[in-house]
């Protein structure tokens, strides 16, 4: 456990590049080999837009880094947040409570107040707007949503109480099951079924892109399953009666557009076509 804690407390930013990379063209090649959906479009065009704010994505992160090191460090420095109150535990309890954590704070809490809280949803909507749901489509947010991201990682790694290495374990974990849940693939169901009851399944997140409420206010985490089902926020809709996208804006034009979806956060807020149960 020790070694497995000093690699990630001095993890290589080329790792952390060659796991997003990684991640993609592995995912790429599974769904390209085997699709659950066969969609009629051009997958690169579609990656290239995708892989534009994957790009945007990655330099807000990089600029912001030093605040994300410092409230780290500031959390273990003046023994703040959740970990360091506790009594002393040992290191796979450790880990996994500020991993679940994280992901509350990180991935699930911030995804819920973008979804309720109109001028967040302005910048999250790009996300749900892909009718072309492939494994690319994991890291499409605007700039303006990367930062209210970030902003909730912060919060979360100070509330938690977070050393660096944590942190940048659970950013791994969570490339990856990004990638993984929002690739084009359809595993058997019964095994996504089971997978369901601890993490985010694929089946599980393709709810979440169901182009009409309630399913799109639903199924808000990214690794751990347990903050929805406890939370009462868990749907389940067969796979084969999901559509991809939102009912607000369901051209081509809009959707598939790059330039239109870097202006959509500033265009008047358009209401749904279906009102939640």
């Amino acid at each position: 456990m020790e070694n497995f804690i000093a690699y990630f407390s001095t993890i290589p930013s080329s790792h952390r590049a060659a796991l997003l990379a990684g991640g993609i063209a592995l995912f790429w090649l599974f769904e390209s080999a085997a699709p659950f959906i066969r969609f009629t479009y051009s997958k690169w065009q579609h990656a290239g837009i995708n892989l534009f704010f994957t790009g945007t994505t990655i330099l807000v992160n990089f600029a912001l880094a030093f605040v994300l090191l410092r409230t780290a460090d500031y959390s273990v420095q003046h023994e703040i947040g959740l970990l360091n109150l506790l009594p002393e535990m040992p290191s796979w309890l450790f880990l996994l409570v500020g991993l679940l954590g994280l992901d509350f704070f990180g991935a699930y809490l911030a995804h819920f107040v973008e979804h309720r809280w109109y001028p967040l949803w302005r910048f999250h909507l790009i996300h749900h707007t892909d009718t072309y749901l492939d494994t690319t489509s994991g890291n499409r947010h605007h700039p303006g949503e990367s930062v209210i991201r970030f902003a909730f990682t912060c919060i979360g790694v100070l509330i938690v109480g977070c050393p660096m290495w944590l942190v940048f374990l659970y950013q791994s974990l969570s490339v990856v099951m990004t990638q993984f849940n929002h690739a084009n693939i359809g595993l058997p169901k019964k095994l996504d079924r089971w997978m369901s009851y601890i993490l985010v399944s694929p089946d599980m997140h393709k709810v979440h892109h169901h182009y009409q409420l309630p399913y799109t206010d639903s199924n808000y985490g990214n690794i751990f399953s347990l903050w929805d089902r406890i939370l009462g926020t868990y749907r389940h809709l067969d796979r084969e009666q999901i559509v991809y996208g939102i009912d607000t804006h369901q051209d081509p034009n809009e959707h598939n557009r790059l330039s239109n979806l870097l202006q959509i956060p500033f265009q008047p807020l358009r209401k749904p076509t279906h009102k939640p149960e």
